[in-house]
């Protein structure tokens, strides 16, 4: 677990039918988004860029290897918060990708935000601009 600095390392994720909502999503929070560092999934923080006129660290796409990317940049302590929004009706055939970057935020209390309500919720919060450090002890598992 690592200490959050106040300018935050955050991942923009969408599923495909997701991705007009986490552009809108993003681009009503242009201001918030723009004083943090962002990294997006292929397609997605290409079209989060451009339509929100961002910033976004391009990583693989999701199902080629950008989910593990991410997996391996919260195990490494290199993101502080995780925005995926994700497709509940759709089968993903790299949906194992997915959990196991849940699971891995999970353990490493990384923020998640699963839709625009939390995600809103999140960059609203007075903490997103604020150094940050996990309770010792309140880890996901301790043992």
């Amino acid at each position: 677990m690592t200490r959050m600095a106040a300018r935050k390392r955050i991942a923009l994720v969408a599923h495909d039918a997701m991705k007009p909502a986490l552009v809108a999503w993003a681009n009503r929070n242009r201001e918030i988004l723009a004083r943090h560092e962002l990294y997006g999934t292929g397609t997605t923080g290409g079209r989060v860029a451009e339509g929100a006129n961002l910033s976004v660290t391009r990583l693989k796409s999701g199902p080629l290897g950008g989910d593990q990317q991410l997996g391996a940049m919260i195990a490494d302590g290199k993101l502080d918060v995780l925005i995926f929004f994700s497709d509940p009706l759709t089968a993903m055939p790299h949906d194992v990708d997915v959990k196991a970057l849940l699971r891995i935020s999970t353990l490493e209390q990384v923020v998640i935000a699963c839709n625009a309500a939390t995600a809103d919720f999140v960059v609203a919060s007075d903490m997103l601009d604020t150094a940050y450090s996990p309770v010792p002890g309140e880890a996901a598992h301790a043992g």
